[in-house]
């Protein structure tokens, strides 16, 4: 066991250092109702195991119909992304955006699996108000974990490894090439290290047509000023905010007041429009 430790430490200090590419190991889980479902897990050091369970996916059935549409914004590997496509079955759809290029191989390779039972359209760009390049922030060499940290005001978050992404503004993306489906789209799922409020700001229309569920987070490195953006962003489209204690695994929803944004260092949000109660 400690040669084992030792060898995975010296693997995750590699990886901090060094610009390396990691493959993935296909695992299958039983899912209840659906059968055996692949997942290709990456091979990074730094990344955490994924397991697929049934709470998982019903937690994203909650939220989204049967053949309903969500748009997955920073998938990462696709571990929100699988079960999501998962919850709303063949019929649906999970439009996933990831703008890594190292973690993407691994996000196309799960897109790329399961086939029979779930359609999932990856694409490897960020969501921003313009098109153009830009610099997210990693904590690693390797590039596991980032985002576009230079948006927000503390900036000691310790990603001091810059990787060049491309970005889109979403909402012209998703009018261009999914006009026709919008009418199905139930859920949006943003997961950008504290550029959340940006993101929402840059899809006012699909938010005061459609009125999607939103899984957001208030960061942990979000100044009181930024969360309370966070929070009136959310407010002034009809939508309340509730925390879960257990975000994916079927926990109490807890309405937050503007007053608790700063109870807790980070959180996982749900906002449920008004119309959707």
């Amino acid at each position: 066991m400690l040669h084992f430790l030792k060898k995975q430490l010296a693997k995750y200090k590699q990886a901090r250092q060094e610009v390396l590419e990691y493959g993935s190991e296909v695992k299958t889980f039983e899912i209840d109702g659906i059968g055996k479902v692949e997942f290709a897990q990456w091979l990074h050091p730094s990344e955490k195991p994924v397991i697929l369970s049934n709470s998982h996916v019903d937690f994203y059935r909650e939220l989204a119909q049967k053949g309903g549409i969500i748009v997955d914004i920073g998938t990462h590997t696709g571990d929100t992304t699988v079960p999501m496509a998962l919850a709303v079955g063949k019929e649906g759809l999970v439009i996933g955006l990831e703008p890594n290029k190292y973690v993407f191989k691994i996000l196309e390779k799960n897109a790329s699996l399961n086939k029979e039972i779930t359609s999932i359209d990856a694409f490897c760009f960020a969501a921003t108000k313009d098109e153009g390049s830009f610099i997210f922030n990693y904590s690693d060499a390797s590039f596991c974990n980032g985002g576009f940290l230079s948006e927000i005001q503390n900036q000691k978050h310790n990603h001091n490894y810059e990787l060049e992404v491309q970005g889109k503004n979403l909402q012209d993306f998703l009018y261009k090439n999914y006009a026709d489906r919008l009418d199905k789209l139930d859920l949006i799922k943003i997961d950008a290290e504290g550029y959340d409020k940006e993101i929402l700001k840059t899809i006012p229309k699909i938010l005061e047509t459609y009125k999607p569920n939103l899984m957001i987070e208030c960061y942990k490195k979000l100044t009181p000023e930024e969360r309370d953006e966070l929070f009136n962003i959310t407010a002034a489209y009809g939508y309340k905010l509730y925390y879960l204690e257990n975000f994916e695994d079927g926990g109490l929803k807890v309405e937050i007041s503007k007053d608790q944004m700063n109870d807790k260092k980070h959180f996982e949000m749900l906002a449920i429009h008004k119309d959707r109660m």
